[in-house]
């Protein structure tokens, strides 16, 4: 979509940029935000200007920077099946890439980045590009995510694809927002509701989208009710408003409220955007400024989407402020200790050497200890773990017995139970694969808690050893998430497919007696059923054994990884300053001016990142 350099496309002109919509807070963010990038300049060409390297440290910082630089809000879009979310997302880029179709969607959620110029990939389970579309062709794109997304044309994901990525140059998506299309709920798919469940959890916010026609259903008030905990923010988009007039629009606006209020708990207050996305696409097609505020598009960017990346510019600010000050603090531990050796006679730094390896041995003896301890833990999570997964055969069991009973009794054929019946399966395990995964995240991490404390001691009382055998100054760290649990973006399960061979009803069901005919339908589905349970009963134990192993794993890991970067973060200091002390370099009194001139600087640049 071409357009002239005199007149911007509506979306990049937005009321903040034409008005400013608070002003004072948002000239505050900005200021804080230029003076962090400043500190984190003043930092490296401090460490620049030095003769020694903190290679760990400087990489952490500049790697700091870009996350400031660069930070994105993931901002999930979520509705009902034929809501409009296609839409009212390719509304905001400003062209058609997304299929909208009368047709539901995969369960498969596409995330959409800015990009230079467009392209999408649809990437597998273990986020291998499994194909890819690349050019400036809107045309050819939008027909890849068709052959992707569209269950009439990948259906039930046989390409079992896990998400798609799209890259647009888009000035929307440049302001550091990743917008996320998740499958509609409510739809023929059932578990596209269970899948976009499990996902929330990866996002920072996530618009809720209705529309007038019709109202609010039960099934999104539930949905909703399920959102609320798994989503920080959550605000509210009125679709299809030009289908009303100004009263029926206020009417309709007051009437959400009431229902959001008495049936989800959410405040009558909440504001609710009143849009119509496809008089915003046209808006977007032919550069009108008019009917793009006509479409309430304009208010959502001006009043929801900019609002929630200043939120998030903020937090993320203080998230990389804390983490600078903590890799400050190491540097300045290592100058501490270079000063005092360099200070002290070479018999007495090589003494102090020696003390510092037996505290070192004590470490590791502790780390040992420590590991065996975790191999207990992760033996009594995979002993919790076969419970759960035997009970949750025997529950499949009994609720799929139920199932049957209800579809027999409506004396369908063989096909027609079967169909039912398979059709149920992934609504029931995806909710219980959810249901299982925030359980053992729990798990773990109440598991893991006390070897976290015990493990930031072990690596703490080396740099304290360091503080008391070199008399430094001890700074222990403002933020600790060297153990954060993080979870995966998405479960992976296998491809659910049938292990059936259906059976046609034939000649020989239709002449057998009712009653036998039902006994004999009921002992074969049931043997199938059974079969299918015990397949994806295994699945989600394979699934989430691997989880609980990766996840000690990585404890582990990142233990020996944290203990192991302090401690050579400190024999380097030591072996630099006996280098020097044994060169007997007439340089030393200058190097020790030089340090405690860069100990003074740094001293200040930490001050500056712990006010954030």
């Amino acid at each position: 979509m071409g357009h002239s350099s005199e007149k911007k496309p509506p979306i990049f002109e937005s009321k903040h940029d034409r008005e400013g919509t608070d002003p004072q807070d948002r000239e505050q963010e900005k200021v804080r935000h230029k003076n962090l990038e400043v500190f984190f300049h003043q930092a490296i060409d401090c460490l620049n200007a030095l003769d020694i390297r903190f290679e760990n440290e400087e990489n952490q910082i500049i790697s700091l920077k870009n996350r400031l630089t660069e930070g994105k809000l993931h901002l999930a879009v979520l509705g009902q099946f034929k809501r409009g979310k296609s839409t009212f997302l390719n509304a905001l880029l400003g062209n058609s890439l997304l299929p909208s179709s009368v047709l539901p969607l995969t369960a498969i959620p596409t995330f959409l980045y800015a990009g230079l110029s467009l392209k999408a990939e649809a990437l597998g389970n273990e986020g291998v590009v499994m194909d890819r579309s690349e050019g400036d062709d809107v045309e050819s794109i939008h027909a890849f995510l068709s052959r992707m997304v569209t269950e009439e044309a990948n259906p039930k994901n046989r390409l079992g694809i896990s998400h798609v990525h799209v890259y647009a140059p888009s000035p929307l998506l440049q302001k550091g927002v990743v917008l996320i299309d998740t499958p509609g709920i409510g739809s023929t798919f059932i578990h596209n509701t269970e899948v976009t469940l499990n996902f929330l959890p990866q996002c920072d916010a996530a618009i809720f989208l209705i529309s007038a026609d019709p109202p609010i259903s039960e099934v999104e008030l539930e949905f909703l009710k399920r959102v609320q905990n798994r989503v920080p923010r959550l605000f509210f988009i009125l679709n299809k408003a030009d289908y009303l007039g100004e009263k029926e629009r206020s009417d309709a606006i007051r009437f959400f409220q009431s229902i959001l209020h008495e049936k989800a708990g959410i405040d009558e207050a909440t504001k609710i955007f009143t849009v119509s996305s496809k008089k915003g696409l046209e808006a977007r097609h032919e550069s009108n400024a008019v009917l793009w505020t006509e479409s309430g598009m304009a208010d959502v960017e001006d009043h929801l989407i900019a609002f929630l990346a200043r939120e998030k510019s903020e937090v993320l600010r203080k998230a990389v402020s804390s983490k600078a000050y903590d890799a400050l603090s190491d540097i300045m531990m290592q100058l501490d200790i270079l000063l005092q050796s360099l200070r002290m006679p070479l018999s007495e730094l090589e003494s102090r050497q020696r003390l510092f390896e037996s505290k070192i041995r004590e470490a590791e003896h502790q780390k040992l200890i420590s590991n065996d301890l975790l191999k207990g833990e992760k033996q009594r999570l995979t002993e919790f773990l076969e419970r759960q997964a035997e009970g949750l055969r025997k529950k499949g069991e009994e609720y799929f017995d139920q199932v049957l009973e209800e579809v027999l009794k409506k004396n369908r054929t063989i096909d027609e139970s079967r169909e039912i019946l398979l059709n149920a399966l992934p609504v029931f395990f995806e909710r219980e694969l959810g249901e299982l995964s925030a359980v053992f995240h729990e798990r773990v991490s109440q598991a893991l808690k006390p070897h976290q404390g015990r493990a930031d001691e072990l690596i703490e009382s080396i740099r304290k050893a360091a503080a008391d055998l070199f008399e430094i100054p001890y700074h222990a760290p403002e933020s600790s998430d060297a153990f954060e649990m993080k979870r995966q973006p998405f479960w992976s399960t296998q491809q659910r497919q049938s292990f059936m061979n259906p059976i046609p009803e034939g000649v020989l069901y239709q002449l057998l007696p009712g009653g036998v005919r039902l006994k004999r339908m009921k002992k074969h589905l049931k043997k199938e059923m059974d079969h299918l349970i015990f397949q994806n009963v295994e699945n989600l134990r394979w699934v989430t054994l691997q989880n609980l192993n990766q996840a000690f794993r990585r404890f582990s890991l990142t233990l020996s990884e944290e203990l192991g970067n302090t401690i050579a973060a400190i024999h380097r200091a030591i072996q630099e300053a006996v280098r020097k002390k044994q060169a007997q370099s007439d340089r030393v009194a200058d190097e020790i001016t030089r340090y405690e001139s860069a100990n003074v600087n740094l001293a200040d640049i930490m001050k500056s990142f712990s006010m954030g």
